[in-house]
């Protein structure tokens, strides 16, 4: 069975490397990346600096389920500019 990761590079803190990772989570870096208003390299490098255990790949996933998932709260959809959840 092929594997569905996607590897691509990228230049953080401690240099170029890669990072393989599903497609989705790809899609949901880019997004936090325009929201934000910053560069991957730059997402990964704050990412990096949290000091989170575990490998860079690992660090990154938690960081894009956080991120949502922060959204998903009472004042992260009300910061959002959405109505009261219901």
């Amino acid at each position: 069975m092929q594997s569905r990761l996607v590897n691509r590079n990228i230049i953080a803190s401690r240099g170029r490397s890669s990072m393989r990772l599903e497609p989705e989570i790809w899609d949901a870096l880019q997004e936090i990346c325009k929201r934000e208003r910053v560069g991957l390299g730059d997402l990964v490098q704050r990412v990096e600096g949290e000091g989170s255990e575990g490998g860079r790949t690992s660090a990154v996933r938690i960081f894009a389920f956080q991120y949502f998932r922060t959204a998903t709260t009472e004042e992260g959809h009300a910061k959002a500019g959405h109505g009261p959840m219901v």
